[in-house]
């Protein structure tokens, strides 16, 4: 694939990731739920990420520090749903 196709998709790809974290941005100011929040700020951090990567110009193995910014969404994604559902299942009480 030409440089020009790949930095393309690239663009493209960090778009998609930016417009789905002002989605979840959106749903998050509707209805104040956290784990919006926290999938609106891992997705933008996966935009940074491809952002990264495409405008850096280096070699493959001095760009591995670069996705570290997708660790973080993914542990961020499952540290609020791990919160969320810490939140909703309560243990049942005894009626005695």
């Amino acid at each position: 694939m030409s440089s020009a196709a790949s930095q393309f998709i690239s663009g493209m790809i960090t778009m998609g990731f930016l417009v789905a974290g002002l989605l979840f941005l959106r749903f998050w100011t509707r209805t104040r739920d956290m784990l919006f929040a926290a999938f609106a700020a891992a997705f933008v951090l996966l935009a940074a990420n491809q952002a990264l990567v495409a405008l850096i110009d280096a070699p493959r193995e001095e760009r591995s520090w670069i996705y570290l910014l997708r660790i973080a969404a993914f542990g961020l994604i499952i540290a609020a749903i791990a919160w969320k559902n810490r939140r909703i299942i309560k243990p049942a009480r005894s009626s005695r």
